[in-house]
C-alpha cells in the first residue's frame, strides 16, 4: 500500500506563483509513476502533469505547459510541482496521484500519456483570485 500526502496550497491572485509537494510513503517501490490531477468546481478531474519515478521524464497538460514545473526527490519519494503565472482557471483541489502495481485505478490523460492511477492523497486546495 502506497500513503500520498500533498503540502503546499493556499490562496493566491493571478499572476503568483504556488509551489505544491507531495510525500509518499509505503510502498514505494511499486510506484511506477507519480502525477498532479486537479479538480475544478464543478467540472470533472484533469490532469495536470506526470513524472516517471525512474529516468524523470515529464509530461504535461497543454494548458499548464509553460508555466507549471514537475521535479521529483527520490530520496525523499516526493514530487514538486512549481506553478507560475497562476490564472483564476488554475482554482482547484489538486491531487497527488501514483500508478504502479496492480494498476487497477481510473485512467487519466497527461499530454501524450493515457495511465491508470491506483493510488491518490486527500488534495491541497489552490485559490487564484483575479
Amino acid at each position: 500500500q502506497v500513503h500520498l500526502v500533498e503540502s503546499g496550497g493556499g490562496s493566491v491572485q493571478a499572476g503568483g506563483s504556488l509551489r505544491l509537494s507531495c510525500a509518499a510513503s509505503g510502498s514505494t517501490q511499486t510506484i511506477d509513476y507519480m502525477a498532479w490531477i486537479r479538480q475544478a468546481p464543478g467540472k470533472q478531474r484533469e490532469g495536470v502533469a506526470r513524472i516517471y519515478s525512474r529516468g524523470h521524464t515529464t509530461h504535461y497538460a497543454d494548458s499548464v505547459k509553460g508555466r507549471f514545473t514537475l521535479s521529483q526527490d527520490n530520496a525523499k519519494s516526493t514530487i514538486y510541482l512549481e506553478m507560475n503565472s497562476l490564472n483564476p482557471e488554475d482554482t482547484g483541489m489538486y491531487y497527488c496521484a501514483a500508478g504502479g502495481f496492480p494498476y487497477n485505478g481510473s485512467y487519466y490523460v497527461i499530454g501524450p500519456i493515457r495511465a491508470k492511477y491506483n493510488y491518490w492523497g486527500q488534495g491541497t486546495q489552490v485559490t487564484v483570485s483575479s
